[in-house]
């Protein structure tokens, strides 16, 4: 099998930039384009969807219908793995799958923004349900296979964490731009164009974009130079069994579910910090965010070399530290602080930075580990359906993190006391995932690799 050369590992790197784009743009303004804040109102939206709590005096409309979209998203994740992982098309396993995936991913993205009527109305909740679906299936459809041909196209420890580099970067990349997205719809709207019309066009052409760095590694990787693509037999059921029969894949799992809890209820709730505790426009998340990126970017050099030095594992609890810091931190922002608004925007940027560029670059490595280690000692390469497991886990707080956003944040709604509450269950999740990260046994798995002639170290 052939190595991946710099050329093809961004190459393959790329289409995480385009599939990051547009889940970039669903977690950061889904909610808020169909459950506007008071400032979002003065501006210019219009509730498309009623705002009400509905169950229990709990769970909002849109909580549920996230929620529910990424419940079934989850659901699914296990079928595309293993109908990855059996799939017998001639251009591999998994390219086959992004290939007929990317554009009617784009296509629903943009479907999930065209609610057909402009005021609150049952039919806009309809549509929001079916095409929130749509989008959750046909990600899957793409991010699945994806992913797991990270485990598959690397064959050394060096590799894996390059190649983690690589989608770390382009997965920055395009969640910022998703973050960038009001300055271009303001453009728009400096040209005249109302703002919910100004939204849809900068969707759409983001989409656009997205979907042409999805087709990247499908027409630049042929997966079978690099692969051993040999199709698996089990069943559904089976092959998801003897994925979770790995003990230290359980533990990974568990604290994964941990931190995409506090991650998806802090990304969806930044723009709401932004507005609703420092007191600033809404065009200060993109500048918070892009000043996130950078800051952590300088650390990604420093990242990979201390993986080999300290491992994977011990930089992911320092993460999940930084992290705990950094959300308790926005919990206590406000005017009332007794630091500058200013400052305490650069701090949070700043706390930020280094957690981020670890859980951008290590997670996706550890998995890779835990599959080829699987496979060394069972003879049975199930990448796809290890990713599946990871992604139907990840989902499944994300989900969690949506109801529990949209209600948190109904909590003292007028003076923002909500999202405070957000940012504090954000920094507890991120306390209990660094203990169970602890329990994770990182020299076994290595073990594992090496014993079967793997590159370990």
């Amino acid at each position: 099998m052939k190595s991946l050369t710099k050329g093809k590992m961004w190459c393959y790197a790329i289409g995480q930039l385009g599939w990051s784009i547009i889940s970039g743009l669903v977690g950061s303004w889904l909610v808020y384009f169909y459950q506007p804040d008071t400032a979002a109102k003065a501006d210019g939206m219009i509730p498309l969807i009623p705002e009400g709590r509905v169950i229990f005096g709990i769970l909002t409309i849109i909580g549920l219908i996230t929620a529910g979209g990424r419940i079934f998203d989850a659901i699914t994740d296990p079928l595309v793995g293993n109908w990855s992982d059996k799939c017998r098309h001639p251009l591999g396993r998994r390219i086959p799958f992004m290939k007929y995936s990317a554009i009617p991913l784009g296509i629903v993205f943009v479907l999930v923004f065209c609610a057909p009527v402009n005021r609150i109305s049952a039919l806009n909740t309809a549509w929001l349900f079916v095409f929130v679906a749509a989008y959750y299936f046909a990600i899957t459809c793409y991010c699945t296979p994806y992913t797991s041909l990270l485990a598959e196209l690397t064959h050394s420890q060096d590799e894996k964490l390059q190649l983690s580099t690589c989608i770390s970067l382009t997965f920055i990349v395009g969640t910022a731009v998703g973050y960038a997205a009001p300055v271009i719809w303001g453009a728009f709207m400096g040209m005249g164009i109302s703002r919910i019309p100004a939204m849809r066009i900068t969707f759409a052409l983001l989409a656009a974009l997205a979907t042409v760095c999805m087709l990247v590694p499908v027409f630049t990787i042929k997966e079978k130079d690099y692969c051993d693509c040999v199709p698996g037999n089990s069943s559904v059921t089976t092959s998801l069994m003897k994925t979770f029969r790995n003990r230290n894949f359980r533990i990974f799992v568990a604290q994964d579910i941990i931190y995409f809890l506090g991650l998806t209820m802090f990304q969806t709730g930044l723009p709401f910090f932004v507005t609703s505790l420092l007191c600033f426009g809404e065009q200060m998340s993109t500048v918070m965010f892009v000043g996130l990126t950078a800051c952590s970017l300088l650390f990604y050099p420093f990242i990979t070399k201390l993986a080999h030095v300290i491992g994977k594992k011990k930089l992911v609890v320092i993460a999940f530290a930084g992290f705990f810091l950094t959300f308790g931190f926005t919990a206590l922002c406000g005017p009332r602080l007794g630091l500058q608004v200013p400052v305490q925007a650069v701090l949070i940027v700043l706390l930020g930075a280094f957690p981020m560029a670890i859980f951008g670059i290590c997670p996706q490595a550890i998995v890779a580990d835990i599959a080829q280690s699987d496979e060394a000692e069972t003879g049975e390469n199930r990448s796809g359906m290890f990713y599946a497991a990871r992604t139907f886990a990840m989902k499944f707080g994300q989900s969690a993190a949506m109801l529990l956003f949209t209600s948190l944040a109904t909590i003292g709604a007028a003076d923002g006391t909500g999202y405070r509450v957000v940012a504090a269950v954000a920094a507890g999740c991120c306390a209990l995932g660094g203990l169970l990260m602890l329990c994770f046994n990182e020299k076994k798995v290595l073990a594992s690799i090496g014993a079967a002639g793997g590159t370990a170290q």
